[in-house]
Parts: structure tokens; sequence; C-alpha cells
């Protein structure tokens, strides 16, 4: 895919990853939406990534469809297309099993399961036009269980099955599927604060060149899964 002049959508993208992967695809000349919950977030995004005509700012909750919808509608509307979707947003909650609160499970299911479905079913049509890509964040969680991680891991094991299936149903309409799974990321999410102790992970602006690579690769190749993990421990 040639990137100039490409529009994508990105969800949870005012910061860590999402807003990493804004930056990789503006720099490689695309349009780029982003959307998340937070208004004042989205505007310190915006400015961060220069506050041009290049970049949208949409307010949304992946977990309502009809914000997803709306979101879709806006990019559309704004740029004429849509090529690339990022199902970035997730939320992540850690307890035993029995102690797993029922309103914490819930929103991980909506929002990192229900979310990656709403987002793919408002914007399908529009990649059907543009013969685009869809991605979907999920994690090494979704392949390798763990203690206290059984509401995280059942959405992600959920998100890297939707995908697969969602890419066989595409491929025939020339959309391209992919997931993502990283593991150790340097990003805000779960109340983490990246610092220099966290130079050994993964780094946002990796993932945005792994989009980049996804989206560069040659129409014929298909790489639908990506495992990705730091290439080294950390050794304190």
């Amino acid at each position: 895919m040639d990137l100039k002049g490409k529009v994508a959508y990105i969800t949870g993208g005012s910061k860590g990853i999402g807003l990493g992967v804004a930056k990789a695809l503006l720099d490689q000349g695309m349009k780029v939406a982003i959307s998340g919950r937070n208004p004042s977030s989205l505007s310190t995004a915006i400015e961060t990534l220069g506050n041009s005509d290049n970049v949208l700012g949409i307010t949304s909750d992946v977990s309502v469809f009809e914000d997803e919808v709306k979101a879709v509608k806006d990019v559309i509307e704004k740029w004429g297309q849509l090529d690339v979707v990022l199902a970035n947003a997730g939320v992540g909650h850690f307890a035993p099993i029995d102690e797993m609160e029922l309103d914490k499970w819930n929103q991980m299911i909506n929002t990192n399961l229900n979310g990656v479905f709403y987002t793919l079913k408002a914007s399908v049509e529009a990649l059907k036009a543009s013969e685009g890509y869809y991605i979907t964040l999920a994690s090494l969680a979704g392949t390798n269980f763990f203690a206290q991680g059984a509401g995280y891991n059942a959405t992600k094991f959920g998100v890297v099955g939707f995908t697969q299936a969602a890419m066989l149903d595409l491929r025939k309409y020339n959309i391209k599927v992919s997931t993502i799974m990283p593991g150790s990321v340097a990003t805000y999410f779960n109340n983490n604060q990246p610092s220099e102790k966290d130079a050994w992970k993964i780094q946002s602006e990796d993932i945005g060149q792994i989009v980049i690579d996804l989206l560069k690769m040659h129409p014929r190749t298909l790489p639908s899964k990506i495992e990705v993990r730091p290439s080294r421990p950390d050794l304190k």
C-alpha cells in the first residue's frame, strides 16, 4: 500500500500505543483520526501530533456501537475515505477470579472484545470500498494465560480468535486483517508511568513501525498474527 494520502482511524489514540502509531503514520504522509473517551486527553494528543488538517480528534467510546458509527462517519465526511483501522482501545483489571468484580469484568468484555467488533462493524463497508486494512491490538496474553489474568486473558484470547476468523471472512473483499500481539510495552496501560526503567520494553514507536511494515507488505502477502516481545529481558 502506498501510504501517502491514505486515511487511518485509531481507537484509543490519545496516548500510549495508539498515539505512537498515529505519529508513525503521519510521518508516512497519512491522514489520521484518533478517538478516545476523554476530550481533554484528545486535545492534548492533537497538539502533540501537530494540530494540522491531517489530524482529527473524535470523542468516542468503543463499547458503544453508535459512537463508532459516528466516528467512522466523521472520518469519511472529513476526508472522503477510510483505508486503515487500528482497533487499539483497551483496559485491564487483574485479580484472582474469585475476587474479580462484575463491573470490571464487564468493562473489559465491552471495551476489549465488543469494542473490536463494533469498530469493525462500523467501518467494514468503508474498508470494502478502499480494499483497506483492519488491525487489532491484542497481546501475548491472548495465547499465554496467567494467574489473576482470567478476565484480561478471556478478552485477548477472544480478540485473537475474532481477528483470525474475520481475516478469513474479509479477504475475499481484498481487505487485509491482522492482529498484533505485544509483550511488555512501555505505556500508561494499567496506571503504569513510563520512565527510564522501562527502556528495555517495547516502545510505542516500535508498534508504529510494525503497522507501517504491515501496510507496506506486498499485496499478495498477509502476516495475519504478529507476536512481538522485548529482545532482552528486564536485567534490572
